[in-house]
């Protein structure tokens, strides 16, 4: 079995648990950005988005990097990777015990 760290992994659960920050990843997905241009279609201030970003970075997601005096950002999907893998054990799970459950009714007489 794959081990995970659990700090990582809360880290980047955290940082998915917002829908900005969420929004502010599907954005990046779609390349690199500005600070000010992730900001526009928020209804908050460029410090509130500054402080998702932070999140974001601390969890490992997102690089910025100043390039004079704009901050650009990239998505750094590594971590979601992670994530990702962690969530296919449960999925595996599931699925053994839904085809348990199929095969149960299939041999079960109507």
């Amino acid at each position: 079995m794959v081990q995970f760290s659990s700090s990582s992994l809360d880290s980047t659960f955290a940082a998915l648990s917002d829908p900005t920050r969420r929004a502010i990843l599907a954005q990046l997905s779609l390349g690199e950005c500005a600070v000010s241009d992730l900001a526009q279609p928020f209804s908050m201030t460029l410090t509130a988005v500054a402080k998702h970003l932070k999140v974001l970075e601390g969890a490992g997601l997102v690089q910025r990097q100043k390039v004079g005096r704009v901050v650009h950002c990239r998505l750094d999907a590594a971590r979601m990777q992670e994530a990702s893998e962690w969530l296919a054990g449960y999925e595996r799970f599931w699925r053994t015990r839904l085809d348990a459950l199929g095969r149960y009714l299939d041999e079960t007489p109507d």
